[in-house]
This record gives structure tokens, sequence and C-alpha cells, in this order.
């Protein structure tokens, strides 16, 4: 309390402080899980990424609105379906693939930059008298659908032979003065998830994939410097929106199957 009113008014034009006490960072030790209840799609869930930080924000002598939380951002993606011979379908992020963007939002779409607004942000309102000690935490994973037969076909033959995923995401603990935009960058984590599953897809079904290394993932790394925040990671489209889903054929063009949203 002294050390508040002894800093009175400077406090308002010092700086804001956050400090991060504890963070941790992890991919669970399980396998994906492949499950092929369904003879139209191959389902599987990977791991779940987790991060949690316990943050003390001491006493703020000013009326300003702070958010602490998680901004995550996707760096790179591989993630293709290979049907045989006949082609493979592919999950692009166009400005990403091409170099015209190092990172794209992996905000939920909704409250942008953040990664989502239950578990992942903490709002602080000054004036406060004492600290305030709070813990925001997120996960992520990837739970998608594969058709078994070829995306651009009719037919639900099975032909799908194996699916391969590489991504790196940067996920950043960052307070934002709410009035200024003022950012500050509290703390950086890289983590990737890598999968590759073997489909035999004359094999009956329920019996067809394989989980192939890496079976566990690498483990994140919190980095002993923090990284800028790329401006793509701040705004609108996030990955969800902005991700096409291409028909890349061994002969002939490649066919969009799903445009973008955004």
């Amino acid at each position: 309390m002294e050390e508040a009113s002894r800093h009175g008014k400077e406090s308002c034009i010092g700086p804001f402080l956050v400090i991060p006490q504890d963070v941790n960072s992890s991919i669970d030790s399980n396998p994906t899980s492949i499950d092929e209840s369904s003879n139209v799609v191959l389902r599987y869930r990977t791991p779940h990424f987790r991060a949690s930080a316990r943050v003390l924000v001491p006493p703020m002598a000013c009326k300003e609105t702070w958010t602490v939380g998680w901004i995550q951002a996707c760096n790179h993606m591989e993630f293709y379906n290979k049907y045989g011979t006949k082609g493979m379908s592919s999950w692009e992020l166009p400005d990403l693939r091409d170099g015209k963007i190092q990172a794209i939002s992996d905000s939920d779409g909704v409250n942008y930059p953040w990664y989502g607004n239950t578990t992942e942000t903490c709002t602080i309102v000054g004036p406060t008298k004492k600290d305030t000690k709070f813990t925001v935490s997120m996960n992520d994973n990837f739970y998608p659908s594969v058709t078994w037969g070829v995306p651009v076909s009719d037919s639900n033959l099975p032909q799908l032979s194996s699916i391969r995923r590489d991504q790196s995401f940067t996920t950043w603990l960052v307070a934002i003065n709410q009035a200024t935009a003022e950012t500050l960058v509290l703390q950086t984590i890289r983590w990737r998830m890598q999968l590759h599953i073997e489909v035999d897809p004359d094999k009956p079904l329920g019996q067809r994939a394989t989980l192939r290394e890496p079976v566990a993932q690498e483990q994140p790394h919190i980095l002993g410097k923090n990284e800028p925040i790329p401006p793509n990671a701040m705004v609108k489209p996030n990955a969800n929106d902005a991700q096409v889903l291409m028909w890349r054929p061994k002969t002939g063009d490649a066919i969009v199957v799903i445009p973008p949203k955004y």
C-alpha cells in the first residue's frame, strides 16, 4: 500500500508492469489417435499443446485497462492427403505458402487478436490498490476429417493412401492497453506438430490406418529472447478462415475444392 501511494501520480506516466511468474508449456505425451468408425472419412485427433502462465500485476495508480493473454500465429503449414496414383488434396494458406506474409493469426476468429477469451485472457481495470494475481492458459490440437475417397469425385471408393502434416506456431504471452493499443510481449513460445499416417485403402474399415513416426511430438521451446508479433498475427483473417482445400491431380490443373471463407 505504502509503495503504491509513494509512487502516486508518477506511476501513471511510468511503465505498466506485468510479471510472468511461472510460464509452462508442453505437448501431451499420448500419440495421435485414429478413428475409422466412418465409411466416409478418417478422423484423427492429435495430442494437445498446452501453455499456462501465472501472472502478477503490481498496483496500478492510473485509470487504465489492460488485457493479458495468449496470441498465436501459424508460421508454416504442410497438410497433404495422398490418394495413391490419383493425386493429393492439401489444405493451404495461400499468402503464407507464397511468402507474402510470415505468419497468420490463429485467433478463434471472434476475439482478435486473442486465441480465445475464456481461460486465455484476463483484463485488469485500474486504478488498483493491491497486487492482481491470475493464471491464463490455452490449449490447441488438430481434429480433422479426411475423405477416404478422392475429394473431387462422386465415388466413395477408398483411395486415401497417406496423410502428412507439419505445422509450426508461435505463441505469445502479451499485455495490451485497451485504450492506446500499446503491446508488451512478455513471453514467446515456439512449437511444432508433425504427423504421418500410412493408409492401406484395400484393407477393411477399421484396419486401414497406421501411425508412423514421429509418434511422440517434440516439446515446445520457451524462448530466452522474445520475438516481435508480426502484423498479420494481430488481424483478420485467422488461419481457419483463410485456408483453402486444393485438389492437385497427378496430371492436369489444380482444383479449388473448398475456397477460403475470408
